[in-house]
């Protein structure tokens, strides 16, 4: 399936921005990346980023990266919008799909692009980094230890830079619905995927949030109910600040995670009947383990494990993980009232 005739995984990038800088960061700690190829819409931009990363080879038009036998796989960091029409094309033309987050506009898209993948017999994984790194395997191998689970808290609030622009009364692409942006779609979903990967999908779904005149969300709560018992909430904002960790919590016990987008801390406090009879909490145990390497390497290193193994789908950044995380946050959107295009 992989249609590879080494072990080397020759890549196309598609986006120029800081988030492809840092993907070709991490792809020079894994000798089986190999850099071939940039997609942008302009030659000049094509030129400079080719420049800047020693890019043998440049294209403005996807249909022709797609088409060529340099490449065996593709990299999109494109706006969301573009992610699955980019990606079907790409698939089409037997090219490995790792895309960025999140997978598309919407659960239709979503359907699409995973049909697609089994069709033409490609892997395709939706580029989630956190649930792949090392901390977020500590956390799932340590779940057991709360007991019966009944609360699942995660924050992701960050003041935008380009929020200020938007006050200016400059256009950003941050806070355009026609690009399938917005706070949950940017954010928001960092949230909501550890989430699914751990939990599965909520029977219930409560949000509430904010709305810019453009029509994209800046800010939201959400609240889920899952039938055993055990409820969950996230907090999202891209015009706010918060420093609020996120937490596991168990009849038994408390995981406590520093940050969900970036885990660097993974903590353990018994508690509940592990406590009774002390008069209060135990103190914390370290359960973190080191990041050796940049966390987008771990990413990387998962998507080019699948290739070479012949695999359509990750086991954690799973097709059904991608598919109820859309599905999740098409129904936030639709309590909220933020509609795209693509919808």
């Amino acid at each position: 399936m992989s249609f590879l005739k080494s072990s080397k995984v020759r890549f196309g990038i598609v986006g120029t921005n800081f988030i492809t800088d840092w993907i070709i960061a991490a792809s020079k700690l894994d000798e089986r990346f190999e850099l071939i190829a940039v997609y942008s819409r302009t030659q000049e931009t094509a030129d400079a980023f080719a420049l800047k990363h020693n890019i043998p080879h440049t294209f403005t038009s996807l249909e022709e990266m797609a088409k060529s036998p340099l490449i065996d796989a593709v990299y999109i960091a494109s706006p969301n919008s573009l992610h699955a029409d980019q990606s079907v094309l790409c698939m089409q033309h037997r090219k490995h799909v790792l895309c960025e987050k999140p997978l598309a506009s919407n659960l239709k898209e979503a359907s699409m692009m995973i049909e697609d993948a089994k069709k033409y017999n490609v892997t395709l994984m939706e580029a989630m980094k956190p649930t792949l790194t090392p901390n977020f395997s500590v956390v799932m191998a340590s779940l057991n230890r709360v007991g019966k689970l009944r609360h699942y808290f995660s924050s992701y609030c960050q003041y935008s830079s380009r929020y200020e622009k938007y006050k200016a009364g400059i256009p950003v692409n941050a806070f355009d619905p026609s690009l399938s942006n917005g706070a949950v779609m940017d954010i928001g979903v960092y949230t909501i995927y550890p989430m699914v990967v751990l939990f599965g999908r909520p029977e219930k779904i409560k949000a509430q949030g904010v709305k810019l005149e453009t029509g994209a969300d800046v800010l939201g709560t959400v609240s889920f109910e899952y039938k055993n018992g055990m409820n969950a909430t996230i907090i999202y904002s891209k015009v706010s600040d918060s420093v609020l960790n996120t937490e596991i919590q168990g009849e038994s016990g408390n995981i406590i995670l520093d940050r969900i987008n970036t885990i660097k801390k993974v903590l353990f406090i018994s508690g509940g009947r592990a406590s009774m009879g002390k008069g209060m909490q135990s103190e914390p145990e370290d359960l973190s383990v080191e990041t050796v390497h940049d966390e987008y390497y771990y990413e990387l290193k998962h998507f080019i494990d699948l290739i070479l193994e012949g695999k359509h789908e990750s086991d954690i950044n799973s097709h059904q993980n991608s598919r109820i995380t859309l599905e999740i946050i098409d129904e936030i959107r639709r309590q909220l009232g933020v509609v795209f295009p693509a919808d």
